[in-house]
């Protein structure tokens, strides 16, 4: 790149940006999964777990996590020259709640992150999404040493609607969370396409 113009002439090409939320309980694995898939090194605002943290910070099935998320995880992936994914982590615990409306401007869509063995964890993401009409796929991120359940008795648990798509994946694997993305993806155009549909009928 030259002075603003590409080595061939052409003008620079402006990428569209889309923006999807991760989110779900604390120690679910949001940051893990930013990093799996992240082109760029993730920003991430961890800090360490402290004693004056331990009353409101339940450890409970995740006892060896030493870190939490204060603010949010950034991650990049560029899908096509003129297509750009921005990832935002957000925090976990209810004390950092009031930080979502800011991160959640704009998104087209978000994963919410759910553990089988904290299932209630992930309640509050659920209902934020669902209260403000954007779209979301529930992740089951399958951890070592997790029960697996049904799909339809995560989603009565969840109490999701019919047509909230629910995966399986692997918050450390790049493969696994690509295809929860494309999934958030592709729920989202289906809801705006439904919207739009509504709208001329």
């Amino acid at each position: 790149m030259i002075f603003g113009r590409s080595e061939r002439g052409k003008p620079p090409v402006e990428p569209v940006t889309l923006k999807i939320l991760v989110a779900g309980g604390f120690g679910v694995g949001k940051t893990t999964l930013v990093g799996a898939v992240s082109e760029i090194r993730p920003l991430r605002t961890e800090e360490l777990l402290t004693e004056a943290g331990r009353p409101v910070d339940d450890t409970s099935g995740v006892e060896a996590k030493s870190t939490t998320t204060v603010a949010m995880d950034f991650g990049r992936i560029t899908l096509r020259e003129d297509l750009v994914l921005y990832l935002f982590g957000t925090p976990g615990q209810e004390r950092f709640w009031f930080m979502w409306d800011e991160l959640s401007e704009g998104a087209l869509g978000a994963v919410v992150l759910a553990d089988t063995r904290r299932l209630e964890d992930c309640f509050a993401a659920v209902d934020y999404f669902e209260r403000r009409s954007i779209p979301f796929v529930v992740g089951v991120n399958c951890f070592e040493g997790s029960a697996r359940y049904p799909e339809d008795a995560v989603r009565g648990a969840l109490d999701l609607d019919d047509d909230v798509p629910l995966v399986l994946c692997d918050a450390r694997d790049r493969e696994s969370v690509k295809e929860v993305l494309v999934g958030v993806v592709q729920h989202a155009m289906t809801q705006a396409a439904r919207r739009r549909s509504a709208v001329t009928t």
